[in-house]
């Protein structure tokens, strides 16, 4: 077994993707090869700052993601992985606990590159955070819906290529 990264936003997620360099909807599980097995999404908050301008929090209501390794590298780290469930997140902004509700249930497949890239080829909504300079996107915590690519390089910086879709900043939201 290994260490893997859901994208609860990442399907989030995570993070599904609003932390640090991994997606902040990311969460840590270990996925069999060859099995579908459960690759929660945990609770994330993040400063002000960090992706909105004030404090959030996001707490899955309904979290059903589901992992299957495809392929692994020589060492057994994963190659390829496949991801899909539904994922409901509650987020909320801190300062003045305004919440809206963020369907992050995209199903995508994701390919690990051996010096800590991603890449994700997502069909659906995916809750994906950007910092500051930290991608094509301006700082925001977002719900991408559609078919699109999201590339992630060792450091962290995202690219977004969008084939159709949509692409919705929640700080906007919450404030």
């Amino acid at each position: 077994m290994r260490l893997m990264k859901s994208i609860g936003a990442t399907l989030a997620a995570a993070a599904l993707v609003a932390a640090g360099p991994a997606p902040a909807s990311a969460a840590s599980v270990d996925i069999a090869p060859g099995a579908w097995e459960p690759a929660p999404q945990a609770p994330f908050e993040l400063p002000a700052g960090a992706r909105c301008d004030f404090a959030v929090r996001m707490q899955p209501i309904v979290d059903e993601v589901r992992g299957l390794t495809v392929s692994t590298y020589p060492d057994g780290s994963p190659e390829r992985v496949l991801y899909q469930g539904p994922l409901i997140g509650r987020l909320t902004n801190l300062e003045t606990g305004a919440t809206t509700t963020a369907d992050a249930s995209g199903s995508a497949r994701v390919e690990y590159g051996t010096d800590g890239s991603m890449t994700w080829y997502v069909t659906g909504p995916v809750l994906v955070g950007f910092r500051e300079n930290g991608g094509n996107l301006p700082k925001g915590l977002y719900i991408i819906d559609g078919e699109y690519i999201l590339a992630f390089s060792p450091n962290g910086v995202k690219t977004l290529t969008m084939r159709h879709g949509t692409v919705h900043d929640l700080c906007t939201e919450l404030a």
